[in-house]
């Protein structure tokens, strides 16, 4: 194996950067790599997507399978997204990407058609568990408006734009030569155009009637049969929607001015009622003042009570402000209910699907812009249901997530005990209505806990095992701070204008469930979990001042050995009354001078109730520097065997004891590059007041070398991944403060401040910490026992080794110090550290030491059991042979160095065009392997220890910065990120689980009989009463309508068309064939009963006929001669 070694020289104001290879190898290495045999191949690798949680973003349709229980939800992105029971979730998208603007179910089909802006029909197959499209039709010469598909029935009514109508065999997705035309609906008097056709339905009596609404306030209802216009309705304000009685006399239109008028199917003369249901009535009899829109109606019965009629919009004009709202009338009562976001579409719930029959409302669904809300109509009140789906994700917006596959068996269910208590109250008590569907059967049966961290400060735990997603825990991480009541009184320290309390990034610790979390107000906090409540007096505090330049008593003594057993000048090392005094002595908040010694925040003064859960163990906040706001946090890791968190930005890193509440180190990055060491930096000088800059663009240091490779909006889009959130300079004073990283600039907002006299030099020696990793290693070049260690990375690819000392355990640890001392460079990359792990001897993975969990507030007893379990350390190296891999990746490329040798082993460029976003040593197949993703949307893995390419796919080329920010690899393959601000999109890249995908996924089609039709009664079947049928196919069929004009609309054959159903359904091809098998049989023994029915129907006759003989030859005879 040949040996690299990279030098990296900076001279004067030129940086060069030069490589030799020499053909000597170190001694122990070529034995030692022969022993590792590696068991990842390329075969064990395959990218797919596997499923979508969350709420559908910019919904902007909606339908409901009253049969199946399934219910679809379309976006203004061309996405489908399909629910039913908890845990049955699908996604499907338009290839197009057009909006989705109506969805239409054939009720118990397995079928769906949708329509889309861009004037194409779509068939969807639901049967198969990744649905398909089996045809589509694209209307050329008309514009899509309305569709309508009656129940049972194959042909689908289209509105268009210019007031006609025309009709679809969803069967065969052909037109019917039968159009009806907007001149021959209207009055040939009428001199306008009526509009757009905004509603089309069939009378629930009488298929034969279709009631056409145009947008001009005239409603037509044609005859079907005759081809002509039975009756016309004229009003003089737009319709938005029509709502039939059941029994097909009465009909109710919603318009524009916040009227419902109510019509008479056989008085089209005037309207039998008009109501304004938010209008105030005034006393003179005039017409109520008008209100916005009603945007829909629906008027749904009851066998046993008054009708509900169900309506959004209609508030009156001087509501300015008011949210939106749906109200429901049911008889004298009108509830008006306030949603959080504006509605988009509802649908009432029915028991029955027959449009004919008492329709027995029970919920309604309604699509909010950002949430979905269920009413239950059968409560006092309309409560709502508990929502089963994950829909809260985007609840405040996502700024970070953490992915864990094979997390430790009994977290979940601790979560969820702590987490279920948070539940609220007052939900219906009613089974959840959207219950269609069956869950896969899935194989993959370790746990999977997802973290997301918002905006607004809090936390959540999902469990995600078995392809499904459900919220285990919230924390809120603001509670810890005082909150300004008003603007007034926020105080102007905060560096960011809102959300002060976003989380930036997080570290837990699964096995000790420790966790730290960092947010963009300079802040850190520490929690442990206990399922004890307790109430905190103080909040433990602990203040660091961390500046880059350092005077000569607080440089580091000149062997670059640093134990620090007192606090370093400059920072606090005590735990303070949970604020510092602002005197002028310790912190400076005057008008006349520069803040200085101030947190951000202020840490809550009062005591703080603790529920069980995550409980506030300790706070640390970075301070203002003369005037300088504390820079944000770019590195973040704890240990919960060595009591520690560690944490760096662009000013350095910092160390602090979390058991004893002490700061232990807190150095400037380019401190701790040992004097002897190649790589030192000169200390920088203090950092000057900002002045205006001038016309140089902003670019960060880890943007300087690459600066000629990308365009200025991929500079800015990778300074923000790796900054996060800075100060923002331009022209702006140090008053001013950076925006928030969810504001509308958050994706730009986060380049560092520059000044226009910086040099490239200077700009160049603004190096942060990027990444740490605890472990169990050799601190210095040919050590022989392993110590306690953090691997130290920065933006400018170098790993530095910072050797720990840790006391005994029990009560020593709490009383004598942790010594600290730089070790030095390790090794240098090109681009910013992202990850760093260790390997042993044989290539398996030393995860960071850790202490098993134990509650806190438990009795000493039962802390005491817990604590003695504890990882051994791993085995001391033997003279002369290295027996650990240091494995490291960059931005650019990834190296293996063994330990203690220092030697360079293995080398991969990963990308010289692009740079990696995010990059996880992950668990695969029982073996080990670097998981990487590339700003060009490629996603790569490599072995381990050897780095060979095993997977490079072109998957997702980056078009948000959002997808940087949430990109996460985790074990076994899996992976995911925020794909919109309100869905969590998950992939793998195993093959294993590609292959089972089929298996794992859910059902949305289950078979179930349709219910039966409602009895036509006696007296409806003596009298000619009851629903009229009426045969379709001989009105709209080739041979009595013709054919329509091939012009209008192209067919074309989907890929879910019967070729390409055999290879998508391979999985549930069986489960078909034995539901249309059964369905034969079905049909057969229907058959058989029709003939059966048929018989009893002659019998009938024919007992009929003789009874009649003998009535009339006994008719006149008296009953004695009988």
């Amino acid at each position: 194996m040949k040996k690299f070694n990279i030098r990296k020289v900076l001279d004067g104001l030129t940086a060069a950067s030069s490589s030799s290879s020499s053909a000597t190898s170190h001694s122990g290495t070529p034995r030692e790599n022969d022993v590792i045999q590696e068991t990842l191949q390329s075969e064990h690798f395959q990218l797919c997507k596997t499923v979508r949680h969350g709420f559908p973003y910019q919904p902007s349709s909606m339908a409901f399978d009253p049969v199946q229980k399934i219910l679809a939800i379309g976006t203004q992105t061309g996405a489908l997204r399909l629910f039913g029971r908890a845990g049955v979730e699908c996604y499907c998208q338009h290839e197009s990407g057009s909006a989705v603007i109506q969805l239409q179910f054939l009720v118990n089909e397995g079928a769906l058609v949708s329509a889309l802006a861009d004037d194409s029909i779509h068939l969807w197959n639901l049967r198969q568990k990744i649905p398909a499209i089996l045809h589509s039709l694209k209307f050329n010469r008309e514009r899509i408006t309305y569709c309508h598909l009656p129940f049972q029935s194959k042909w689908l009514y289209i509105g268009t734009e210019r007031g006609n109508i025309h009709i679809v065999n969803v069967e065969s997705f052909t037109l019917s030569g039968y159009v009806i035309m907007w001149n021959k609906a209207i009055e040939l008097s009428t001199k306008t155009h009526p509009g757009p056709v905004v509603h089309i339905s069939d009378n629930p009596m009488d298929e034969g009637k279709l009631l056409i609404g145009f947008e001009c306030g005239v409603v037509v209802l044609w005859d079907l049969k005759c081809k002509k216009a039975d009756y016309r309705y004229t009003y003089d304000e737009a319709i938005h929607s029509v709502a039939w009685h059941h029994e097909g006399k009465q009909f109710v239109c919603s318009h524009s001015d916040g009227t419902l008028t109510t019509w008479n199917v056989r008085a089209p003369a005037k309207p039998a009622q008009i109501i304004t249901p938010h209008g105030k009535q005034p006393k003179d009899g005039k017409k109520p003042e008008p209100c916005k829109p009603i945007l829909k109606v629906e008027y749904k019965t009851t066998r046993a009570g008054d009708p509900f009629m169900v309506l959004s919009g209609g508030l009156s004009y001087d509501t300015v402000g008011r949210r939106a709202c749906l109200t429901v009338m049911h008889g004298k009562s009108t509830a008006v209910l306030e949603m959080d976001y504006p509605i988009v579409d509802f649908l009432t719930l029915c028991e029955t699907p027959y449009p004919n029959d008492f329709q027995e409302p029970y919920a309604v669904v309604v699509l909010l812009e950002k949430d979905l809300v269920v009413i239950d109509l059968g409560q006092i009140g309309y409560p709502i249901f508990e929502n089963p789906y994950p829909l809260t994700i985007h609840e405040s917006p996502v700024t970070c997530c953490e992915y864990f596959a094979d997390c430790p068996a009994e977290l979940i269910p601790a979560l969820y005990s702590v987490g279920s208590r948070q539940k609220r109250q007052g939900y219906s008590k009613k089974e959840w209505p959207i219950s269609g569907g069956n869950w896969g059967q899935g194989t993959q049966s370790y746990p999977e806990i997802i973290i997301t961290g918002h905006a607004d400060g809090s936390i959540k735990f999902w469990d995600a095992s078995a392809l499904m997603l459900q919220v285990l825990y919230k924390l809120k991480t603001a509670k810890v701070f005082e909150r300004a009541r008003s603007k007034e009184e926020k105080p102007s320290t905060e560096i960011v204008e809102e959300d002060p309390f976003a989380i930036q990034t997080l570290s837990w610790c699964p096995e000790s469930r420790m966790l730290c979390v960092a947010g963009v107000s300079a802040h850190i906090i520490v929690y442990r979990f206990s399922k004890q409540e307790i109430t905190t007096e103080t909040v433990q505090l602990l203040e660091v001042r961390m500046q880059c330049e350092f005077s000569d008593g607080d440089s580091p003594d000149p062997g670059g050995e640093q134990t620090p057993t007192l606090p370093t000048p400059g920072a606090s090392s005590s735990p303070q009354e949970s604020e510092p005094p602002t005197q002028p002595s310790t912190g400076s908040n005057s008008c006349d001078g520069p803040r200085d010694n101030i947190p951000c925040l202020k840490v809550r003064s009062s005591p703080l109730k603790q529920s069980p859960g995550y409980q506030v163990e300790l706070v640390i906040q970075l301070v203002w520097v003369s005037g300088e706001p504390p820079q944000p946090i770019t590195g973040l890791a704890i240990n919960s065997s060595y009591g520690l968190v560690v944490f760096g930005n662009s000013n350095g890193l910092a160390v602090v004891d979390y058991l004893q509440k002490t700061l232990l180190l807190n150095m400037g990055t380019s401190e701790l590059y040992s004097p002897s060491d190649p790589y030192q930096r000169q200390p920088r000088s203090p950092r000057k007041q900002r002045q205006p800059s001038g016309d140089i663009p902003t670019v960060t240091s880890c943007m300087s070398r690459l600066s000629n490779l990308y365009t200025e909006s991929v500079k800015k889009l990778r300074s923000s991944h790796l900054t996060a959130c800075d100060t923002n300079d331009g022209s702006n004073t140090s008053e001013d403060r950076c925006k928030s990283p969810t504001s509308d600039a958050k994706d730009n907002s986060f380049i560092r401040s520059r000044s226009s006299s910086v040099t490239s030099i200077d700009r160049e020696s603004r190096e942060a910490i990027s990444s740490f990793h605890f472990c169990e290693s050799f601190p210095r070049k040919m050590d022989s026992l392993v110590s306690p260690c953090v691997l130290v990375g920065t933006t400018q690819g170098t790993v530095m080794m910072v050797a720990l000392s840790l006391p005994p355990g029990g009560d020593q640890r709490l009383q004598q110090p942790v010594g600290i001392s730089s070790c030095g460079t390790l090794v240098s990359l090109k681009g910013g550290i992202l990850t760093m792990a260790l390997l042993d001897a044989t290539g398996t993975l030393l995860p960071p030491a850790y202490e098993s969990w134990y509650d806190p507030n438990a009795s000493d007893e039962d802390k005491e059991k817990n604590r003695r379990r504890r990882p051994a350390s791993p085995p001391s190296s033997q003279e002369g042979q290295d027996s650990q891999f240091a494995v490291l990746c960059s931005e650019k490329q990834a190296k293996v160095v063994a330990m203690p040798s220092q030697t360079r082993i293995y080398k991969h460029n990963i990308t010289e065009s692009s740079f990696v976003l995010r990059a996880d040593v992950v668990q695969m197949a029982g073996a080990n392997c670097i998981a990487c993703f590339c700003a060009n949307g490629h996603i790569m893995t490599l072995s381990l220890p050897s780095l060979r390419p095993l997977l490079d796919v072109n998957y997702l080329p980056l078009t948000d910065m959002r997808i940087a920010r949430t990109f996460c690899f985790s074990n076994l393959g899996q992976a995911l990120y925020l794909t919109s601000p309100t869905e969590i999109q998950r992939i793998t890249y195993s093959q294993e689980t590609c292959d089972n995908l089929q298996e794992m996924l859910s059902e949305l089609f289950t078979p179930v009989e349709t219910p039966e039709a409602p009895n036509r009664g006696f007296f409806k079947g003596l009298f000619g009463g009851g629903a009229q049928s009426l045969d379709r196919e001989d009105l709209f069929g080739e041979t009595a309508s013709g054919k329509a004009s091939r012009s209008l609309a192209q067919h074309i054959p989907g890929p879910g068309g019967m070729e390409g159903m055999k290879g998508a359904a391979s999985g549930v091809v069986g489960d078909l064939a034995r539901a249309r098998i059964a369905l034969d049989e079905r049909g057969q023994k229907l058959g058989e009963l029709d003939e059966r029915t048929a018989a009893m129907m002659a019998s009938a006759d024919s007992f009929s006929k003789h009874a009649h003989d003998m009535m009339l030859k006994y008719k006149d005879k008296k009953w004695y001669q009988l």
